[in-house]
């Protein structure tokens, strides 16, 4: 692996700005508080070369207690930890606290660093070994190389060297191909270029002028330079220290903590569903509504904690919870975090994060640990399933699928072609529903067809747009169509022009509707285009209202709101207009009286229905084909 990011851990004062400086020949410390005291106060950055050529990264964190937050800003993204203890103090309480931090970002390598060994003798040092060895027991550092190092007079550097390049050759490779995700630890400007702000590039890659967006602000920005390690790239690799040069924004805009990361790959929430696992010293335990500080990337929240399924987590123990957050976080699905006391400021425990919640959970609910579980250990299309199964009153698109994954377009697309082959999920013009929430739509429009049809016997079913909006009106037009058709390759229901109904469902008249059928439709031949009937002229009663409803479009055309004409009729007089169109271009009001020979009321209604059915334009008094 190309792009190493190693960082420093330990106690205050116990070497690690000295040691960094003898592997680089650069000084951290740059700021005139940390040159007066002595100690690290903000993150030191540099890099140095490999005998593999290889270029590393180096962040040199603060060891002092009132800058923890700090060092947890730079202990994300690192592969390599260098453990540092001064053999002339031995394991001191930051050492402790930088090794349960360690363990809880679920940092896998490291070296310990025994600095300082020409100010003491081989017994001393052999003391300090010891008691290294016991502290790093059942921790990741429990079977790690310990170097024995005096940076001043570069006693064992070319040691330390060797082993980093030697450790470097196990290191996983980097996913590049994830979207792009920045914490950001720093944020500053320069003269004439603008607004900079550095950190390690966890995932993905940044080009110049990608169009970014810092979260949780949510503001866009373009990308106009990049330097890793002091030089100018196109791009910017995971796992590479970085600085970048953005556009469209000002340096006030942003604090420590906020994310540069690619559209739509971060989901915004104010509750995590985590699992906490405990430090086994110092007596800690964790109660409900316990409030506390979350560490996530370089960022610092206060919140409580709901125990899921303990009633209270105990020292060295691994529990389900729900952190209730005092201000929005964005975050992904496997991110570690780190807890400390409100009061007094302590490393009590971390992490892992299993999902942004987007509702209170009920403690000891087994069907939320048991979602939980799913999401914890699950591949992607079960974890989307989840998603799906809890988004029943939404339709989330692709790219919200992508902001709660966190997941590649690509990787989204595959898992999801996987979750319709099972027959788990339908797509609807682009959005997403689980297959339960499919289910209880069809349910929901086959039910209310059914209670339609018994109530309108005579109606050849509803009109499209009253059923979208009783059934689902987030849907628009276009996503009712598609489950329409969905429905109707089922042979469930069946679409005629505008009208929906149920597949088999067909009008059956009785004798008596049968009766006022026959009477209307001879009234209707017997007027002709001499009279021109409303609805309210022929009904005599609510029988001849439902039967009417039941002959439009059958055997009768309807004009108007209230006018209708004998269907048979009303197509005879269409073409005749059409004929004398074609053969004289033209025809006005009263050309059209003299031709069909009814009054000019008639005419006009017949007309204008005409114009409205584009079968005729006016054009002041005069009409033409369409």
């Amino acid at each position: 692996m190309n792009n190493i990011v190693v960082g420093t851990a330990g106690h205050i004062d116990h070497g690690k700005t000295t040691l960094v400086k003898a592997l680089t020949g650069r000084d951290t410390d740059t700021l005139a508080e940390e040159k007066k005291r002595g100690i690290s106060i903000n993150l030191g950055f540099t890099y140095f070369d490999l005998p593999s050529k290889k270029r590393v990264g180096i962040v040199d964190v603060p060891g002092h207690e009132k800058f923890i937050k700090n060092m947890l800003a730079g202990a994300c993204g690192i592969d390599i930890v260098l453990f540092v203890v001064a053999a002339d103090e031995g394991v001191m309480p930051q050492t402790v606290e930088h090794l349960d931090i360690l363990t809880f970002l679920n940092i896998k390598k490291g070296i310990i660093v025994l600095t300082k060994c020409d100010t003491v003798d081989e017994e001393f040092i052999e003391l300090a070994k010891e008691d290294i060895r016991e502290k790093v027991e059942g921790t990741f550092l429990e079977n790690a190389d310990m170097v024995e190092i005096d940076s001043i007079s570069k006693r064992g550097i070319d040691t330390l060297i060797e082993k980093i390049d030697s450790m470097s050759d196990g290191l996983e490779d980097k996913n590049c191909n994830s979207p792009a995700r920045l914490n950001i630890d720093r944020v500053f400007s320069i003269k004439g270029f603008g607004t900079v702000l550095t950190g390690t590039l966890i995932e993905g890659k940044i080009s110049v002028d990608d169009e970014l967006v810092i979260y949780p602000k949510n503001i866009k920005v373009k990308t106009r330079s990049i330097q890793v390690h002091g030089q100018d790239v196109e791009a910017a690799y995971t796992g590479q220290r970085t600085a970048i040069n953005i556009s469209n924004v000002k340096v006030e805009e942003i604090t420590r903590g906020d994310v540069l990361a690619s559209p739509n790959s971060l989901e915004e929430g104010m509750m995590l569903d985590v699992k906490i696992s405990l430090a086994n010293h110092n007596n800690i335990t964790l109660k409900h509504w316990d409030r506390l500080r979350i560490y996530h990337g370089a960022r610092e929240i206060l919140c409580r904690v709901v125990p899921l399924n303990e009633e209270v987590i105990e020292g060295g123990e691994s529990a389900y919870a729900q952190l209730r957050l005092e201000e929005s976080i964005v975050a992904k699905k496997g991110d570690n975090f780190v807890l400390r006391n409100y009061s007094p400021l302590e490393t009590i425990g971390g992490g892992v994060i299993i999902d942004i919640a987007h509702k209170k959970h009920k403690r000891f609910d087994e069907n939320v640990l048991n979602s939980i579980q799913v999401k914890e250990k699950g591949d992607l299309k079960d974890i989307l399933e989840e998603y799906l199964k809890r988004s029943l009153n939404s339709y989330p698109t692709i790219k919200e699928i992508m902001s709660y994954s966190g997941e590649s377009e690509e990787n989204i697309k595959i898992a999801i072609d996987k979750l319709i082959q099972e027959n788990r999920l339908v797509v609807i013009n682009n959005m997403y529903m689980h297959i339960n929430q499919y289910e209880k739509l069809k349910e929901n429009i086959l039910k209310l067809l059914e209670g339609y049809h018994k109530k309108n016997r005579l109606k050849k079913g509803i009109i499209k747009e009253e059923l979208r909006s009783k059934i689902e009106n987030k849907f628009k037009s276009r996503e009712m169509d598609m489950l329409l058709e969905i429905l109707y390759s089922k042979k469930l229901i069946k679409v005629v022009e505008n009208v929906v109904s149920l597949y088999g469902y067909e009008i059956t008249l009785n004798s008596k509707q049968l009766e006022i059928k026959n009477k209307i439709q001879a009234k209707l031949k017997a007027c002709g285009l001499n009279s021109i009937l409303t609805i309210n002229d022929i009904c005599e009663n609510n029988y001849y209202e439902e039967v009417i409803e039941f002959m439009i479009d059958e055997t009768i055309e309807k004009l108007d709101d209230k006018h209708i004409m004998d269907k048979e009729i009303y197509e005879n007089t269409k073409d005749d207009l059409i004929d004398y169109l074609e053969k004289n271009k033209e025809i006005t009001l009263g050309d059209y009286r003299d031709l069909v020979n009814s009054s000019r009321k008639n005419c006009m209604i017949i007309l204008e229905n005409f114009d409205r059915n584009k079968i005729t334009k006016r054009d002041d008094n005069k009409r033409t084909l369409f």
